[in-house]
């Protein structure tokens, strides 16, 4: 199947500053792009790329005096698979001795995941029966979805995992923080995703189109992908990239006084010719 994403976003700002940004396809996926993924920042900005510490495809972009909005936009075509995520229920978990040393630092505390906090106790005291491996992690999911409800209205940037737990209440990013640190309490690695997840296999849903947040474990000899929020299989998840949280992969960061003034998000399946299936009544 074909997949395709984009993004609208724009910045008011009233003084020149730098931004970055993490809105690249990540490089694994980078393959499965029709064409070379092109981002545009306006008006007229020239943005410099890197490589982050964690292997994503960073930007960076100074905005000069009198620029007034800052926009970026891109539009992609994507290969998939079409396939659910997956699951492997003989998935094991490793004792943290076994550990491959590269997934280490996802098992520390980072800055929205507080393992060394209230929750390593209670963590061991509610998912420490459990089967180890891929029972325990679900087990982990299926709390996390009943205890958070879903709202827009009440998200909040600076929501850590513990304020996640204590208020149950959030967004995507809060679903997924609170369950990384879970199982970053039971020694399970894991690790946060963002990209694109459209509504591909399932009803519409009557939320605006976001990018999505969801997480990943090492388990045997992998990473696998799980998600708090939804909780079941997905068709068309698009990582664009993975850090320890959220800190570390903003879509956009401003290092100054800014205003958002424009989000779109698109994400849908198309066909060989680019058409939109959902119109084409397949």
């Amino acid at each position: 199947m074909h997949i395709q994403i984009g993004f609208d976003i724009e910045l008011t700002i009233n003084s020149p500053m730098a931004f970055i940004y993490l809105l690249h396809v990540h490089p694994s996926r980078s393959g499965d792009l029709w064409a070379p993924q092109q981002i545009q920042v306006g008006p007229g900005l020239v943005p410099e790329e890197y490589y982050d510490a964690f292997g994503n495809r960073c930007g960076r972009v100074n905005a000069p005096v009198g620029v007034g909005q800052v926009r970026f936009t891109s539009q992609a075509v994507v290969r998939d698979h079409g396939l659910p995520d997956e699951i492997n229920l003989g998935a094991w978990q490793h004792d943290p001795t076994e550990l491959p040393t590269a997934t280490l630092q996802f098992l520390l505390p980072s800055r929205y995941c507080e393992v060394d906090s209230e929750l390593l106790q209670f963590a061991w005291n509610q998912f420490g029966h459990t089967l180890l491996g891929w029972g325990r992690v679900q087990a982990i999911c299926d709390f996390v979805h009943n205890h958070i409800r879903f709202d827009y209205m009440a998200a909040r940037a600076t929501r850590t995992a513990v304020e996640g737990f204590r208020e149950g209440t959030g967004v995507c990013r809060d679903y997924t923080h609170l369950a990384i640190t879970l199982c970053r309490c039971m020694n399970i690695p894991a690790r946060y995703c963002t990209g694109y997840l459209g509504d591909i296999g399932i009803p519409p849903v009557r939320y605006p189109m976001d990018f999505s947040a969801w997480f990943e474990v090492y388990l045997g000899d992998r990473w696998y992908t799980f998600d708090a929020r939804h909780n079941t299989p997905r068709i068309g998840r698009v990582v664009m990239a993975r850090g320890r949280d959220a800190g570390d992969v903003p879509i956009t960061m401003a290092f100054g006084e800014n205003t958002l003034s424009r989000f779109d998000v698109t994400t849908y399946e198309v066909d060989e010719w680019g058409n939109p299936v959902e119109l084409l009544g397949l």
